[in-house]
């Protein structure tokens, strides 16, 4: 029995996020039907995460078990002959026994587009978040970097998958502007539901003066939702880089 590791990529605009549902279309079940279709069995799929519904991924990591026969690096084109067009394997690899790709996964960067405009962009409708307010990129940035380090950010996420604590680290996070595009990046050891729009929600209120970057820190240490800024909608988020050792780290850094 072979652990074999994917790296995928998709656009989750009809997708109701990434972990199958009873009633909703998302995209563990189409991989998995895609898979069985292949002809590697029925198996069950570990995601690096829960992506939510309208959330994109330029770089995903699942895992299975199966007796492939298929070469692996045949396996991306047998798995995507039986995939819709907005979701794609781009590598495989055989990883190791004890390998599991959300428990494995050492960090990830999240990258949230903010399409700065007061005129609409139809291309950008699904893949960034329209928003025709001037805001100030130094501002979010100075916001962002209030983000950095380890703390508890039960501030800055949602009511929804219990976790058995609230304290992440954050390696990095900025924003940065190029022409009518804002790109923030936040990169952290793991993150909780909503948190990565949260914070860009409360560099969006900084931005305004709602609030002022150096009050990030006590905010974090008040721990109430209600203090930050709002959940951005999820169009703009993409899930970009996974970090892990081994031989799905190396196929992750290609």
């Amino acid at each position: 029995m072979k652990n074999i590791a994917l790296r995928l990529m998709y656009d989750g605009s009809r997708y109701h996020g990434w972990q199958t549902q009873k009633k909703e279309i998302t995209v563990q079940q189409t991989l998995e039907q895609a898979i069985e279709k292949a002809g590697l069995g029925k198996v069950h799929v570990t995601g690096c995460g829960r992506t939510d519904a309208g959330v994109h991924a330029l770089r995903y990591c699942a895992n299975f078990k199966s007796e492939c026969r298929i070469p692996l690096d045949k396996l991306p084109l047998a798995i995507n002959s039986y995939l819709p067009a907005d979701i794609a394997v781009r590598a495989a690899c055989e990883a190791e026994e004890n390998f599991n790709a959300i428990g494995s996964c050492i960090k990830k960067e999240y990258i949230y587009k903010i399409h700065n405009s007061n005129l609409r962009d139809p291309f950008l409708e699904k893949r960034a978040c329209f928003y025709p307010q001037r805001l100030d990129v130094e501002k979010m940035n100075a916001a962002a970097h209030a983000f950095e380090g380890t703390h508890d950010f039960a501030a800055v996420r949602s009511v929804g998958t219990e976790t058995k604590t609230t304290v992440r680290t954050v390696w990095w996070c900025g924003a940065e502007r190029e022409g009518d595009l804002i790109t923030v990046r936040v990169c952290a050891d793991g993150f909780l539901y909503n948190m990565a729009r949260a914070m860009v929600g409360t560099m969006v209120y900084a931005s305004y003066g709602k609030l002022e970057p150096e009050d990030i820190p006590l905010l974090l240490e008040k721990g109430d939702r209600r203090l930050t800024g709002p959940t951005m909608p999820p169009q703009g988020l993409y899930l970009n880089r996974i970090w892990y050792e081994g031989p799905v780290g190396d196929m992750m850094a290609d």
